[in-house]
């Protein structure tokens, strides 16, 4: 398995691994906005975050990760904000989802990152055991939303 930058070439073989995500979760952003978000991120990585493709040996799409650069005042320093994380339902449980993990974990900590946070849904019991088997902690927060138009 090979895990790389998403760049230009590899939005063909990401859409379909970002679509998937969406309809897990329930949600329909136009194919338009989903890559202009990948766009965004090639277009300046060192600022706003990368996306990652992870690829098995037939250099077919297994799964993805959106890895977005923040800040933190309780814990002050950089940080960064794995948004997403994918893999594909035939190569669950076979190292793929651990393996973009600890991937974000490296380009975090080379962006300068003191901390790699993420969020899962409440009802997702397969990926908080992949969580917690990686040595994640759980955080007491809760998020909260609001939508920027009127």
């Amino acid at each position: 398995m090979r895990i790389e930058p998403v760049e230009g070439g590899d939005l063909d073989d990401l859409l379909p691994l970002m679509r998937a995500y969406c309809d897990f979760y329930e949600v329909s952003p136009t194919d338009d906005d989903l890559l202009a978000l990948s766009r965004g991120l090639i277009a300046n990585p060192d600022h706003e975050g990368i996306q990652l493709i992870a690829r098995g040996p037939s250099e077919e799409a297994l799964g993805f990760a959106t890895l977005i650069w923040s800040w933190q005042t309780l814990d002050p320093g950089r940080a960064a904000v794995m948004n997403d994380l994918s893999v594909g339902p035939e190569v669950r449980r076979g190292g793929v989802g651990g393996a973009l993990i600890e991937e974000c974990r490296r380009h975090s900590r080379d962006h300068g990152a003191k901390r790699l946070l993420w969020e899962t849904a409440r009802d997702n019991s397969t990926a908080q055991a992949l969580y917690r088997g990686l040595g994640a902690e759980e955080e007491s927060w809760i998020t909260f939303s609001l939508t920027t138009n009127d």
